[in-house]
Formats: structure tokens, sequence, C-alpha cells
């Protein structure tokens, strides 16, 4: 068998093939697209290549690069995915028992019937058989190691369950015809699902029970009882750390609702956070106060400047208009005045004029009536010139 044979799934066809160099580049351990089970090396993939039951190259990333990474960072961190790879396991041993299972009914349908007791005494055979077979297996083993020791060991006891079976199959012998025993009788594996036969030979259980495939899935069932543990620790742990988060977490809230109560209790506490409270409040009620105050402020003197503006401005016109009212009430006493003086001439000369002849009463009053109508002319002749000067 070539050399790369032994290395990991798609690895298999090409060790050094440029897609494989790329992959590697391009994803990570952590990707889903990476084999856990590989990274744990425990991938029935691996295990079984070149094997009878050989199941081809495995459709997720197989690579050693990356089984490395994974070892490096799994020593800092821990990915958990011990989870995965028993799945993954789990699900493979599940269909090889199922087979098992077929298998065996199908051996029950076609071999003739026997009896209990007879089955029994057979069973006996071939547990002498697998134990003949592992021993011879481990026999190969320590001489390939050069341990002969134990080897010369190991084959003594299987000189010990050879004697066992020739007397187990001298008793399965003698509890059935002639016929029936010469007949060959199969058994399933129940590692592997193989056949047994209840008369093979010393070399064909030391084949099986020390091949690759027998082998294979012992290792793959005994990794999946490891991660089985592992993965219950794991949980275990897990779940007692949440249940201390928890717990914690209860407990800051108890001590919150007892420092809550305790405050409540403390009348003097209580007051002191009351008086703050209403210190603090009081503070900022006192800059609105003053915020307003100073708002207040700067709106009445605006108001005040514009008022007292407004009154300069209102006083001058009334000063103006006083000014030329008591111009106007001058004038109309004066007018007044000299018209009262002309009434008062004008009565002196009617008495007089009583006094003197009639003609010359006539005269004079005409003259008088003509002085007075030039007089009232002149004076508003006079008024009207004073008034446009003063304006």
């Amino acid at each position: 068998m070539p050399a790369y044979f032994s290395l990991q799934g798609s690895v298999r066809k090409a060790p050094h093939s440029p897609s494989r160099d790329t992959t590697r580049q391009r994803i990570k351990f952590s990707d889903d697209r990476v084999c856990k089970s590989h990274l744990l090396n425990c991938c029935p993939h691996d295990v079984l290549s070149g094997t009878r039951m050989d199941l081809g190259e495995c459709l997720k990333v197989h690579d050693l690069a990356l089984r490395a990474d994974y070892e490096i960072a799994s020593k800092e961190q821990d990915f958990f995915f011990e989870l995965d790879a028993m799945d993954h396991l789990q699900s493979f041993i599940s269909d090889c028992d199922r087979r098992t299972e077929v298998a065996k009914k199908r051996l029950a349908e076609t071999q003739e019937e026997i009896s209990a007791e007879v089955a029994a005494k057979a069973e006996r055979v071939h547990e002498l058989n697998e134990e003949i077979g592992k021993l011879l297996a481990k026999v190969e083993q320590l001489g390939a190691e050069g341990n002969v020791e134990e080897s010369q060991k190991v084959m003594d006891e299987v000189e010990k369950a050879r004697a066992k079976k020739r007397e187990a199959e001298e008793v399965y012998r003698n509890s059935m015809p002639a016929s029936s025993f010469q007949q060959q009788k199969l058994r399933v594996c129940e590692v592997c699902s193989a056949y047994l036969g209840l008369h093979d030979n010393d070399r064909r259980l030391a084949d099986h029970f020390g091949g690759k495939l027998h082998l294979g899935f012992i290792e793959i069932r005994e990794k999946l009882e490891e991660l089985k543990r592992v993965v219950a620790e794991k949980q275990e742990k897990r779940n007692q750390e949440r249940l201390k988060r928890r717990e914690e977490r209860e407990r800051e809230e108890r001590e919150k609702l007892r420092r809550s109560r305790s405050h409540s209790k403390n009348p003097k506490r209580s007051r002191s956070r009351e008086h703050r409270r209403h210190r603090s409040r009081s503070m900022s009620r006192e800059r609105k106060r003053r915020t307003r105050s100073k708002s207040r402020e700067k709106r009445h003197r605006h108001r005040s400047r514009s008022s007292s503006r407004s009154r300069s401005r209102s006083h001058q016109r009334s000063r103006h208009s006083s000014r030329d009212r008591s111009r106007e009430r001058s004038k109309r006493r004066s007018s007044k005045e000299r018209f009262r003086d002309q009434d008062l001439a004008s009565r002196d000369r009617d008495r007089s004029s009583r006094d003197r002849s009639p003609r010359e009463r006539d005269g004079k009053a005409k003259k008088r009536s003509y002085e007075s109508a030039n007089g009232r002319a002149e004076d508003r002749r006079s008024s009207e010139e004073r008034e446009a000067g003063e304006i």
C-alpha cells in the first residue's frame, strides 16, 4: 500500500495537490466545511480507509495542517468540537448496528433452527474462537515490536483457549446429529458486522480479529465512548457554571433588595437622602428663578427705556401744543379787549351825540361807524399778520 494512503480523507488522492494548498490557505479549522472528527483523529473515513468497508472520501475538508492548528489553539481555548465528532460517530455506529441486526435476521431465516440449549453451546464455541483470534493478533503485534517474552506468555494463553475450544466443540457435537454438525454455522461479529464461521481455523480468526477492519471499528467505538464521557463532563461543567452565575445574580438581587429595605427602614439615611433631593431641587428652582428675574429685568429695562423715550416725545409735543394754545388765548383776549374798548368808546360818543344836533349826530355816527369798520379791518389784518409770523 502506498504511503500516502495513510493520510487523511481527500489527501489520499494527491498528497501535494494545489487544491489542498489553496483550501488550507482559504479556510481555518473552525470553518463549518472542516471535518471536526478529522481534527480529533476519529473520522471513520480515515480509520476504515483501505479496508473491505472503505467509505471513500469524506464530504468535508481533511487536512493535517488544520489538525495541527486546532491542537495548538485548543490548549488556550475550548472549541467544544467533541459534540460534533460525537454526533458523527454516533450516526456511523448506529448504521453499523442496524446492518448487524439485518444480517442476524437473514442468518436466522436461512439456517436451520436449533434449540436454545444447542444455540448456547454454539455461542460458547464462538466466544472461544473470538478469544483465540484476539490473542493471536496480540502475539503478532508483540512479535512485530520485538517483545518476545510477552508474545510467549500470550501464546501460552492461546493454548489454554484452544483446549477449552476443543472441549466446547465436543459438547456441541454430542448435542446434535452429525449431519447438522457438519453444516457450516455462521455468526455475525458484534463489532464490525462481519460473518464468522463456527469451524474457522486459527489463522482465519487471527486475520479477522487482528485485521484493520475489526480494529478500526474497535477504535471508533472506543473513541465514541470517550467522546460521550468528555461531552458529558463538559456539559456538566457548563451547567454548573451557568447555575453558579444564576446564583450570583440572585444573590446580587437579594443584596440590592436588602439594601433598599434597610435604607427605607433607617430614617436618618432616608431623611438625609430626602434632604439632599430637596436641596438639589431648591437649588435648581433658585437657579431658574434667578434666570427668570434676570430676563424680567432685561425686559423691564428695555420697556422703561422705550417708555421714557415715548414720554419725552409726548412731553415735547405737549409743550409745543400748550405754547400754541397760550398764544391763541392771548390773541383772543387782546382782540376781545379791543372790541370792548371800542364798544365803550362808541357808547360815550353816543351819549355825547345825544346832546348835539341831529345833523351832527348823524355825521358823527357815520364817521364813527366808518372808523370802527376800518379799525376792525385793521385789527383783523394785524392779527392775521401776527399769526402768520408766529407760524
